[in-house]
């Protein structure tokens, strides 16, 4: 039976996966119109299972030439002679593995590994390609994959600009060469070059200037998700709503492949009968809940690479925590190299111009690890909710207005009155900072990106299968209230709730403060004021 698979290439036979078969139409568009490309995607999305679909689609037109980076050792690219030989050796083993090439092809290979004194040189390689593309009965493309492996090599910028010389050659002069040129990796051939040259040698002209825009989606879509899910569903003899479950997984994704299939495979294999008595049981909203639950506090190489880049840009996660914690709107810039840096590793996205982090669950883990930061520093609000903690939670269910009421109470006794000085933001992060000990271990949390801003944050606790709705905002008069009210009753209606709560921090000198509960339509509201 399929498994789940989350390690190296997924394998339509082998393992449950989204049909990319749409995907790989429009990449085998791009080749048939003879463009060179790099597929730049984050670690982790896809991009050695779509070149090793891609390679299978092509087989009946080209000859496809598909190569490894990953095979060739720092000392491979000390030289100009080390390079052609390693590059030289990966295709000899390709031929003995079945890829069709001529003799005379192979044994010029050959020749390059075996040398020693008459050094094998970039332009002979380059002309064995040639001499291939003009005698081979189909057309050859090529596909390099892993070209991280080549960063801070000069040798590799010298084989990108022979495969732009050739490319140039053959649109200006009709000489042979490859019918398409295919780099996938994490870092793209700008970043590689920045790298490799030192500032005073930076030059406009890229040596792979020649690429074209590669604009075709790798995200997973909720309808692809839905399909694997039927089918696992209908493989284990379970009825799962698999719209309902891949529009949840979606929405804590946004359609990331790694973390669609972690969910997966965590809900697949882990959480019976841990957590819930049969499949049926853990296919289901609770089940993903808890999936996402240890994919946040789990070790893997996203959140350690995430945390890296945090701490060679400790700018940028002042920018990141400005954008969750107070909802500023930060203009996305290309040229900003940080911002560039994030983006390729696919931590941030330009979400219709503006910096956003790329999906929920690594804002959830972001918003963790700010508060971490916050509870090193011994904040006392931590202490002061971890010792009340029992008293929060009644048969399985949070007290929210018990919490709301005990945070009102340890705010006034901490901090004294509110203060002009005192920001929304301090407001939503020492609520959190109340909060995370209650639920922690327990209960999942998360900020609604849509009612991020710095007039209101809409606080979203899955605690034991039960959501709840907690809205925060500074107080700016009834009628603001009365608006937010309305708010959050359409957000009720919209997650199917009839209980929410409010939290207004107000800097009048006659407020009254404390929680009381109100009726709104058809809904109960619970507003706690500070």
């Amino acid at each position: 039976m399929k498994t789940f698979n989350t390690t190296g290439v997924c394998i339509p036979e082998k393992h449950y996966m989204v049909d990319i078969s749409d995907k790989i139409a429009d990449i085998r568009k791009m080749v048939e119109e003879e463009k060179y490309f790099t597929i730049n995607r984050a670690r982790q999305y896809g991009k050695t299972t779509t070149l090793t679909a891609l390679m299978k689609n092509l087989l009946d037109q080209y000859l496809v030439i598909s190569l490894d980076f990953q095979g060739i050792s720092s000392a491979g690219y000390k030289t100009e002679q080390s390079f052609v030989q390693e590059l030289s050796r990966l295709l000899i083993m390709q031929v003995e593995n079945g890829l069709p090439a001529p003799l005379t092809i192979k044994s010029c290979f050959e020749d390059f590994v075996n040398r020693s004194d008459n050094k094998a040189k970039m332009g002979e390689l380059f002309d064995v390609f040639t001499k291939w593309c003009q005698v081979s009965e189909k057309e050859i493309v090529f596909i390099i994959d892993e070209v991280d492996s080549a960063t801070n090599n000069q040798v590799f910028l010298d084989f990108l600009a022979q495969l732009r010389e050739g490319y140039i050659r053959r649109n200006s002069q009709g000489i042979a060469t490859f019918k398409s040129v295919i780099l996938a990796g994490v870092t793209d051939v700008k970043h590689i070059k920045s790298k490799i040259r030192d500032d005073s040698m930076h030059k406009v002209n890229s040596p792979w200037n020649i690429a074209a825009d590669f604009d075709v989606s790798m995200r997973l879509g909720e309808s692809g998700i839905s399909k694997m899910i039927s089918e696992y569903a209908s493989d284990h003899g379970i009825s799962v709503d698999n719209t309902f479950l891949a529009k949840e997984i979606y929405s804590y994704t946004n359609g990331y492949p790694y973390l669609v299939s972690r969910i997966c495979q965590i809900i697949d294999e882990k959480l019976v009968p841990s957590k819930f008595d049969s499949l049926a049981e853990a296919w289901t909203r609770n089940g993903i809940d808890e999936a996402v639950k240890i994919v946040i506090n789990e070790s893997n190489t996203l959140f350690e690479s995430l945390t890296g880049k945090l701490i060679n840009y400790p700018n940028l996660k002042t920018v990141l925590k400005s954008i969750l914690i107070e909802g500023v709107s930060i203009p996305f810039n290309n040229y900003q190299e940080e911002l560039a840096q994030m983006q390729m590793y696919g931590f941030i996205e330009n979400r219709n111009g503006v910096v956003a982090v790329a999906n929920r669950i690594y804002e959830t883990f972001l918003y963790n690890l700010f508060l971490s930061d916050e509870i090193m520093k011994n904040n006392i609000f931590v202490r002061e909710s971890g010792l009340s903690k029992n008293i929060f939670v009644k048969d399985g269910k949070l007290d929210l207005r018990l919490i709301l009421e005990h945070f009102i109470d340890s705010f006034t006794e901490i901090c004294g009155p509110l203060e002009d000085k005192f920001k929304e933001k301090d407001g939503r992060e020492l609520f959190l900072l109340y909060l995370k000990p209650i639920i922690n271990g327990t209960g999942n949390y998360y900020i609604e990106a849509q009612t991020r801003n710095q007039t209101r944050t809409d606080v979203i606790i899955d605690y034991l299968g039960t959501r709840y709705i907690i809205e925060m905002k500074i107080w700016h008069g009834d009628s603001y209230n009365k608006r937010g009210e309305e708010q959050i009753c359409e957000y009720l209606d919209y997650f199917g709730l009839s209980t929410g709560y409010m939290l207004s921090f107000n800097f009048n000198k006659k407020k009254t403060t404390g929680v009381k509960r109100v009726s709104v339509k058809d809904k109960v509201l619970f507003e706690a004021v500070v």
